[in-house]
């Protein structure tokens, strides 16, 4: 009785099986071979009807009336075995068939058969009549590797088993009983007879209707077998490694997976040609933090790591960081939305960053500098805020491969010298639409774990952390005004008119290119949906042309369309000040400035006063300056006029055809003191490389300065030598020899400017 009990091993089947990954309805998506290079499905939660009356017909009719054994049909089936001389009809009931399958290896004898029968009654009296079942269809053979009713119908008719027709089931109920002789496209005469049998004994059962019966047997045969749906290649490579063998429903909606894997094969097919070879699409839904559709790569060839997961590689990060500084300092009260910032030549530190399309603007809103992705302002803004103290920040959001210290990256980190992974920024991105969503749902209130990891398996729950009044990481205000600028990036080509339709859809994005055109990056979060897409070559090869707004911007916007519409997120009146904005430099209002109301984080109420506005005084013909040792007090013209610095008024002008010079003074006149000029080239401290020409003479280097008011002479000195003057257009072209220098220049109204240069050949 002690063997008895114990006879059975537990689990009763330990063949490793396939990794099977499927929708919340239980639609697949792909599965992975089992490691015995078996296609054997995890055993199956349930035997669907069609295919149970069928087995039970063919196999066992008397499964739910004997305890694991039938001798009726083990009396019949000897006694014709004998009669023929050979065995032609087996007695054996589902039971036995199932503790077989499970001894597998055992000759075929009359001692085995004892075996199993005692074994079939300890499997009656330890599981139900549904568990044996189940445990039949999932470990059956159907013929080649096929192990298992689900994967039967999927490999012989490209179907889930619930989807099977009466004669499908049919024919996949008689598989089991001769798998290496009877299968798909072999004996297919054998196999049809034997199908239209169970189906003819299925209408005497009156289990089918006449009408289903002739429709049943007109049906053809498989002939050959289906691949299986591969739908999320790059997910179930990446589930597998923790679930391997498993059956998993995840998060994945089938059909937004197949739309937008048809939206990278068609940009693919287009990339190609420019010889770009990989592609990755995340797209998250942020109220939940559900990854709703996983395209870790392209479509490509093996010779262009086709299997690699690009949202899991890191990557140089372009400029995808830039909105989070822009938040920061909003949040602390050292920036407001539009203020002036600047963006001239800049040396930092031996660092020269450059815009992309190489030109400055002098000054540029700040606002304006996230949607166009300028360079200069980002480093500067970020050299402004402490390169340390915005790393520390970062830890926040646990972007993976941005492991390394702040001496490490230096001010590149803002413009791509960090790398970063396609999920890690997605999940940025959606902490920070999931912090709005929450301050307007909780009156007021954060959650303490907003930047928690998505999920991919479905039924799991983001824990999102307890109620707080203090923010996460950065408050909702900040958070709003950061995503309104990036609402107004430039779209990609044919979308540039977006507002003035109905039905565009509103989206706070960002692009990216990293050094070299590596990388191309487009994330871009509703108040629903985060879609984030990556694009370039696998190996690092740099593209001409791969940008993220020419290739990444327009899959974005593809996938985008595909998506529910989403409303604008709503305003954080709590976390927001009205204030009056200089209309001109974007500060806060000072005595001279025109202004408007607009709303600022809480903490940019403590920020300086506009710096550029001042009243100066004019004669009465408005055209020169005046002061009192010139002009009487009553007859002066008082008007607040807008100055840029020298450097900043040089290049904003050029982009801003109404920005005024100050009036020069009038000849009469004691001249005040202000700053007038700047340096272009060189910047301070800077070493100077003399250029050497195809002959290899060296050449001269330009020196150059920006003036306010350009028509006065300017005289340039190197170490006290007079080297000559310039009118107008104020470059000297000069050639001292290698070492240390200190370059003057004064103009004819006595204001001097030095800076110190080494000159290295």
């Amino acid at each position: 009785m002690i063997w008895y009990y114990f006879s059975l091993p537990k689990p009763l089947f330990s063949d490793p099986t396939a990794t099977v990954i499927e929708t919340k309805s239980g639609e697949l998506l792909g599965a992975k071979i089992a490691e015995d290079g078996q296609w054997r499905f995890p055993e199956t939660d349930s035997v669907p009807e069609k295919f149970k009356s069928c087995i039970l017909a063919f196999e066992d009719q008397q499964f739910y009336r004997h305890v694991g054994f039938n001798p009726v049909a083990m009396t019949e089936a000897i006694i014709q075995n004998i009669k023929a001389g050979k065995v032609v009809r087996g007695g054996s009931t589902i039971t036995q068939q199932v503790i077989r399958l499970a001894r597998k290896g055992q000759k075929r004898t009359y001692f085995e058969k004892f075996i199993e029968l005692i074994l079939s009654t300890r499997l009656e009296l330890g599981a139900s009549k549904e568990e044996i079942l189940r445990l039949y269809a999932s470990h059956a053979p159907f013929g080649g590797n096929v192990v298992g009713v689900d994967m039967a119908a999927w490999r012989y008719f490209g179907l889930s088993t619930d989807q099977l027709s009466w004669s499908e089931s049919a024919t996949l109920a008689v598989l089991p009983n001769a798998p290496s002789l009877i299968y798909p496209g072999k004996n297919q005469i054998k196999l049809l007879k034997k199908r239209n049998r169970l189906l003819k004994t299925l209408l005497e059962q009156h289990t089918i209707d006449s009408l289903t019966y002739e429709l049943s047997i007109s049906e053809s045969l498989p002939q050959k077998p289906y691949r299986l749906p591969q739908t999320a290649p790059h997910l179930l490579d990446q589930l597998t490694k923790e679930h391997k063998g498993k059956r998993i429903q995840t998060t994945i909606n089938a059909s937004l997976q197949r739309q937008v894997n048809q939206q990278v094969k068609q940009h693919y097919q287009s990339l190609r040609q420019n010889e770009v070879h990989n592609m990755a699409v995340l797209v998250l839904d942020i109220n939940t933090r559900e990854v709703l559709s996983y395209v870790g790569n392209a479509p490509t060839d093996n010779a262009h790591q086709k299997d690699v997961d690009i949202i899991q590689a890191g990557r140089s990060t372009g400029s995808t960081l830039k909105p989070l500084l822009y938040a920061a300092m909003m949040d602390k009260g050292e920036l407001l939305p539009s203020q002036l910032v600047s963006d001239v030549p800049t040396v930092i530190a031996g660092y020269t960053p450059k815009n992309y399309d190489e030109t400055f603007s002098g000054a540029v809103p700040a606002n304006r500098a996230l949607a166009r992705s300028l360079n200069i302002p980002a480093v500067r803004l970020l050299q402004q805020y402490g390169l340390q103290r915005f790393r520390d920040e970062l830890h926040a959001f646990s972007i993976k491969n941005l492991r390394y210290s702040a001496d490490h990256y230096g001010l590149s980190l803002i413009v791509g010298g960090a790398e970063g992974n396609l999920w890690d920024l997605c999940k940025t991105y959606a902490g920070l639409a999931g912090t709005l969503n929450h301050y307007e749902e909780s009156s007021s209130e954060y959650f303490t774990n907003e930047f928690t990891e998505p999920i991919l398996i479905a039924g799991q729950k983001v824990d999102f952390g307890e109620k707080a009044k203090q923010k996460p990481v950065f408050g909702a205000g900040s958070i709003w005004l950061t995503f309104e600028a990036m609402k107004k990036v430039n779209r990609p080509q044919g979308d540039e008119a977006w507002e003035f339709y109905d039905s565009s859809r509103e989206i706070a994005w960002k692009t990216g290119t990293s050094f070299g055109n590596r990388d191309a990056w487009a994330i871009g979060a509703s108040k629903d949906y985060v879609v984030g897409v990556w694009i370039g070559n696998a190996d690092g090869e740099g593209r001409p042309e791969l940008t993220g707004l020419n290739s990444a911007a327009p899959v974005l916007f593809d996938v985008v369309n595909l998506l529910p519409n989403s409303k604008w997120f709503p305003t954080p009146y709590d976390d927001l000040v009205k204030a009056n904005i200089c209309s001109k430099s974007g500060f806060l209002a000072g005595e001279q400035c025109l202004s408007h109301e607009a709303f600022i984080p809480i903490l940019g109420i403590k920020t300086k006063p506009c710096p550029y506005h001042q009243l100066i005084h004019l004669d009465a013909t408005g055209r020169y300056r005046v002061n009192s040792s010139c002009e009487s007090v009553g007859t002066m013209i008082h008007e607040p006029w807008f100055v840029l610095p020298p450097l900043q008024a040089y290049y904003f002008k050029t982009k801003n055809a109404d920005y005024r010079s100050l009036p020069p003074y009038r000849t009469d006149c004691t001249k005040e003191s202000l700053a007038s000029m700047d340096f272009i080239f060189p910047k301070g401290n800077n070493s100077v490389y003399l250029p050497k020409g195809f002959d290899g003479i060296t050449n001269e280097v330009v020196l150059k300065i920006a003036h306010t008011q350009p028509e006065t002479r300017v005289f340039w000195y190197i170490d006290d030598l007079f080297v000559g003057v310039t009118k107008q257009f104020h470059e000297m072209p000069v050639k001292p020899n290698p070492g240390v220098h200190l370059i003057t220049v004064l103009d004819e109204k006595g204001n001097e400017l030095k800076r110190r240069i080494e000159i290295k050949e």
